[in-house]
């Protein structure tokens, strides 16, 4: 085995460079979209494998997903394997045209390895060690646990590495961040440390600022996991350990990943994470050829729009994945997208005639290679017998859902007769193309401290972006490497952390042309979550010309009220006072308190291009609203007005509208479209897909 992890060592940096070329290729453009289904054929009994296959070809799927849960009967033994059962359901798919996508299974050790190898059980904070009977209960810090999944990983890729019916890999299972208290954990955290400060304990103690407290090291083997639900625990140490964690889950998939790249020649390999935007995993693993999420819309949580809108779902959150995920390699697929009721949520209803659909066509407009739903069959027994499937607990009835997916794969089949490239999007689309600026890192050093209990990092974020998806504008969540000259204008929400090299970065890109926009709480401490020995906010000052006077905070219950262009509006979570540069214009003032008229916001031309900067965080996002309309506007960007719940995507000739609204909304076809699908008059759950004028379209 360690021959093994020096090869996937030499690999990594081989793959890294690759993997953004190579993704490309992994998808035929012409095809649009690619849709499959989960299947487990240890679940069922043999004789009904070619039934559920055939109806699955019938219905128009084009693949499905094997093994993801299935150590056990892949490895029954330890060391004894058997692939005999999974070769038959294989083959029985590639007869019905189904390609396969092959799952590394260590989501769910076998019960002979937890209960020989108990070290390998993950530990919570409190001591709780995990038990078999459930999944993801080992620790990926666990160099024993690695070892046995790589082992039963090679001897899977050995096995389907060159076979031209699996298509790709999906590693684990909706890998999170794991929080482990494990005592392997516990001295790779050391490791981690001493790596990252040069196994000088002077430099750790310096970043951790441990002279606070009494808190300082000796050794990095005093040094302990951090107990994160002590509430005055040092956040320095707490953030290096989010760090720590987020990369051990990192590590566990891109060492699968160069593993199985040893005999997997022409097949793909991805993952599917949860989009929990803040734990700071995703896009972590470099070797993977591209990113896929998991997504349910519908669970009891109740943010849809009026009386149904639980049935129908958050009206952002597939395109926020569909924005966060595609960015990082430029492709992105869905592999498990809900097909009906589910099992685990608060409260589990019908989903709303229609959802489904209208779902799927949320993840094709963003640009989406394939879609993958869970699952094809609903379960008898197990935790997620209440889980729908597209066939119901018969195996033959096609649920409501199911029959959305058929007309869903239908409709794209229609649609690949007059395909068109990917990037054929009109032009006053693209002109008003915005990034958002994200790292998770800021969510964790704000989160834990605060300052005001009603604050929400991720909440102030959305406020921007659901103005941008109001103006119709194609948005990308994207990380410090990539190239800001890409973009008319970027923003930047909230970014806490940050040093004198990012902001220079920032400057140029203004300098160059570049439109930028940072809100409140942005630059206000270096890398390691410090205040620099200046004056608060004013890492800031070479770019906007302001100085901050002071921040305050304000009771929910007795809000504060800035005024901009003579409207009000309310705030109390963050609100800094600024002295602006004289060349600076004041957009935005504040009323009521001590500090009566003095600015919010300010807007400056800086070279070719101009910095606008919001100090204030509102009660609605309508005050950041007008902002970015004003700012467009003064730039000459087109925008639409959208109301909250109707979205407008282009990819490859195509526009297309989606109403997750509980109204009916019309919409106004530009000149020389061409309906395809549906109508202008657009229902609610409805969904309306046009094809672009010759002479309005644009090719990158």
């Amino acid at each position: 085995m360690k021959s093994t992890i020096i090869c996937l060592s030499l690999l990594w940096g081989l793959v890294a460079a690759s993997a953004q070329t190579v993704a490309s290729h992994w998808f035929d453009d012409k095809n649009l979209t690619l849709t499959g289904v989960y299947y487990y054929p240890e679940h069922w009994d043999e004789s009904q494998w070619e039934r559920d296959f055939k109806k699955m070809h019938e219905l128009g799927f084009e693949f499905t997903h094997f093994a993801e849960f299935a150590w056990a009967q892949l490895e029954p033994q330890e060391g004894v394997y058997d692939f005999a059962w999974l070769d038959r359901a294989v083959a029985l798919a590639a007869k019905y045209d189904l390609k396969v996508i092959m799952c590394t299974s260590t989501a769910t050790p076998p019960v002979w390895l937890s209960r020989k190898y108990p070290e390998i059980l993950l530990r919570n904070e409190d001591g709780t060690v995990l038990d078999h009977g459930a999944r993801q209960h080992a620790s990926f810090a666990s160099p024993l646990y690695r070892k046995l999944a790589y082992r039963m990983i090679e001897q899977l890729a050995r096995h389907y590495g060159n076979d031209s019916r699996i298509v790709g890999w999906q590693l684990d299972n909706e890998p999170a961040v794991q929080f482990d208290y494990n005592p392997q954990a516990e001295l790779a955290f050391r490791d981690f440390l001493r790596q990252k400060y040069d196994n000088d304990i002077h430099k750790l103690n310096d970043a951790w600022g441990t002279a606070f407290w009494s808190e300082v090291y000796s050794s990095f083997d005093e040094i302990t996991l951090p107990k994160r639900v002590q509430m005055f625990m040092n956040h320095h140490q707490i953030l290096d350990y989010r760090r720590f964690a987020a990369k051990q889950t990192n590590d566990f998939l891109n060492e699968q990943c160069l593993l199985i790249k040893q005999y997997a020649r022409n097949q793909w390999v991805t993952t599917n994470y949860i989009p929990n935007y803040d734990e700071g995993h995703i896009g972590g693993s470099p070797a993977l050829d591209f990113q896929s999420y998991t997504r349910y819309m519908v669970y009891g949580d109740n943010e849809g729009i009026g009386r149904r809108g639980y049935r129908v779902g958050n009206p952002l959150r597939i395109a926020w994945a569909n924005d966060f995920f595609r960015p990082i390699q430029g492709t992105y697929g869905v592999m498990e997208l809900q097909p009906g009721q589910v099992n685990w949520g608060s409260i589990n209803p019908q989903p709303l005639p229609g959802a489904v659909r209208l779902w799927l066509w949320s993840v094709f407009a963003g640009g989406s290679d394939f879609i993958c739903t869970y699952r094809y069959r609903q379960p008898l027994y197990g935790t997620e017998q209440y889980h729908y499937g597209i066939v119901g607990t018969d195996g033959v009835t096609v649920t409501p859902g199911g029959k959305e997916y058929a007309t869903f794969m239908e409709e794209i089949r229609q649609l690949r007769k007059q395909y068109q490239p990917r990037e054929n999007k009109p032009a006053d689309y693209l002109a008003r193309r915005t990034a958002i600026l994200f790292n998770p890192e800021n969510c964790w050093s704000i989160e834990r401290q605060k300052q005001n209990a009603t604050w929400n990092t991720l909440g102030h974020v959305d406020k921007y972006y659901r103005t941008l998806k109001s103006f119709g504008a194609p948005v990308d969540f994207i990380s410090e490497s990539k190239n800001l000259a890409d973009y008319p204008v970027v923003i930047v929400p909230a970014y806490q952390l940050a040093d004198p090299t990012l902001v220079e970065q920032w400057k140029t890109y203004v300098e160059n042309g570049g439109n930028l926009v940072i809100t409140c709480r942005t630059a206000q401490k270096d890398r390691y979550g410090r205040l620099p020995e200046a004056p608060f906010g004013s890492m800031l000052t070479p770019l906007t010309g302001n100085e901050m006077e002071f921040y305050d905070l304000l009771l929910p219950q007795e809000p504060g009220v800035v005024q901009m262009d003579g409207k009000e509006y309310l705030w109390n979570t963050w609100g800094e006072i600024i002295k602006p540069a004289e060349d600076a214009e004041v957009w935005c003032t504040y009323t009521r308190e001590f500090y009566e008229g003095k600015p919010a916001v300010t807007f400056r031309k800086v070279g070719k291009g101009t910095i606008t900067y919001i100090g204030v965080d509102s009660h609605d996002g309508m005050l950041e609203k007008d902002i970015l309309k004003k700012l467009y506007a003064r730039l000459d960007i087109p925008v639409m007005d959208l109301p909250y719940g109707v979205t407008l995507e282009y990819r490859n000739g195509m526009g297309i509208v989606l109403n997750y609204a509980d109204v009916p909304y019309t919409f106004n076809l530009p000149e020389g479209s061409k309906v395809l699908i549906g109508s202008t008059e657009i229902p609610t759950a409805g969904v309306l897909v046009f094809a672009t004028a010759p002479e309005t379209s644009f090719k990158k």
